[in-house]
């Protein structure tokens, strides 16, 4: 059984940074995709970045191209989004996902594990 525990969540200042991390444990050799996801009060959860786990190609939603990065190191299985410049609208909850079946998009639909989430919250 596939388990996602994500770390790094905080408040932080507008213009500010912070890495979140997103552990895996159990079979990951078939994992096509790692992605973070967010989700705000009241609002639905969406997709932030993503990334293929060979070859590394990485999708971003609009709202962070150019402030977020998402990374990965597969020998230890984790997950990293490193977030710069945040605003007061990233204020969410931020969900490690994992996705066992082809295809890397930012569609929640298809994602096969969650991990429980971590709180970002940006001051303005």
């Amino acid at each position: 059984q596939v388990q996602l525990v994500e770390s790094g969540g905080g408040s932080v200042q507008a213009g500010g940074s912070l890495r979140l991390s997103c552990a895996a444990s159990g079979p990951m050799y078939r994992c096509e995709c790692m992605a973070w996801f967010r989700q705000a009060p009241g609002k639905e959860r969406e997709g932030v970045a993503s990334i293929y786990r060979l070859g590394g190609d990485s999708y971003y939603a609009d709202s962070v191209k150019g402030r977020f990065t998402i990374s990965q190191d597969n020998a230890k299985n984790t997950l990293y989004l490193q977030m710069n410049s945040l605003k007061p609208e990233d204020t969410a909850i931020y969900y490690c996902a994992a996705r066992f079946r082809p295809g890397c998009t930012l569609s929640r639909t298809g994602f096969d594990y969650w991990g429980q989430g971590t709180q970002v919250t940006v001051s303005s």
